[in-house]
């Protein structure tokens, strides 16, 4: 007499009599009624979220934005002060503001954030890579914790520490006799020496994730194939640091090209830049009716800063997805 087959248990029977029940459990939520309850509870942190950044969004519409919009309204309106037709409609304003001095000005600008930042961003990534391959916690967390200290140094006390290293009668200057081979703080390069102070901090403390984000089985895959270091950082690390790199390039640009106080206490009117120049208008030191013509060299100012972003956050994004 043969005897009847043993009958098979299902898949969630045997995953129950194996984990007291866990089958059931993992197939909830793939039942008809488990989705749309998921669906609904995956809603609800999205509504918190935006709630919370409700203050956030307050302090930045009125801290910038009603800032923001009067500079444009002022921009492209009459100076209160001007012979006839005070606060009407204009483009006077912006037409000066992209000519003469004011020009000179804003190429001055941005020719010294550009060269700064690159210089800045080319000797920041070594700095950070001995940063991160440093086996010294403590000198890690010491360079660090000085980079964001530096990264935020500048204004007057700045200027005052390298006129009294660096000026004329500075300790340096007085001790290698540097005036005698033509060296001036109070210039194009002894200012851009200045910013390097501050971006090169700035740029490490940008670029150091990225660093920590690459993968050592990225650098072992290449050498064992027989990639030798400066392979490996020419064909994977730098391509895949390269969004981070433009994005710490474009930062360090924009904070170079809003810095006022460092250059209006060392070199005040010797080198021509567009902060110094909105200070001389705020202040009176143009002609008469020609006051706001300081609200369009703002807005100008607004425009590169509003390009700076608009390059920088795609960057961010396509470094993120690598680094993740």
């Amino acid at each position: 007499m043969t005897a009847a087959p043993t009958p098979v248990p299902s898949s969630a029977t045997a995953a129950d009599q194996l984990g007291g029940g866990a089958g059931a459990s993992r197939t909830a939520p793939n039942t008809p009624h488990a989705a749309p309850t998921a669906k609904r509870r995956g809603l609800r942190p999205k509504g918190g979220a935006w709630l919370a950044t409700l203050p956030l969004l307050v302090f930045f519409a009125i801290a910038f934005g009603l800032p923001a919009v009067a500079i444009a309204i002022g921009a492209f309106t009459l100076s209160p002060d001007a012979p006839s037709g005070a606060g009407s409609f204009t483009t006077s304003n912006l037409t000066a503001s992209v000519q003469g001095a004011y020009w000179t000005a804003l190429l001055g600008s941005i020719k010294l954030s550009a060269l700064t930042a690159l210089i800045g961003t080319i000797v920041g990534l070594p700095l950070a890579q001995a940063v991160v391959t440093s086996r010294f916690r403590l000198f890690r967390e010491a360079v660090l914790s000085a980079s964001g200290v530096l990264a935020n140094f500048g204004g007057v006390p700045l200027a005052f520490a390298f006129v009294a290293t660096l000026g004329n009668a500075g300790e340096l200057t007085k001790t290698f006799k540097l005036t005698d081979h033509g060296w001036t703080l109070y210039g194009f390069n002894g200012l851009s020496i200045v910013y390097l102070y501050f971006l090169v901090p700035l740029m490490l403390l940008t670029i150091t994730p990225a660093l920590e984000g690459l993968r050592v089985q990225w650098r072992e895959a290449a050498s064992n194939n027989g990639a030798t270091s400066w392979q490996y950082w020419r064909h994977v690390a730098l391509p895949i640091l390269l969004p981070s790199l433009l994005g710490g390039y474009v930062m360090l640009f924009g904070s170079a090209f809003a810095a006022y106080a460092t250059a209006a206490a060392m070199v005040g009117a010797s080198v021509p830049l567009i902060p110094l120049h909105i200070a001389d208008a705020l202040s009176g030191n143009v002609l008469v009716g020609q006051g706001n013509v300081a609200l369009a060299l703002s807005l100008d100012m607004i425009v590169v800063a509003a390009l700076v972003m608009a390059v920088y956050l795609p960057l961010q994004r396509r470094s993120a997805k690598w680094l993740a």
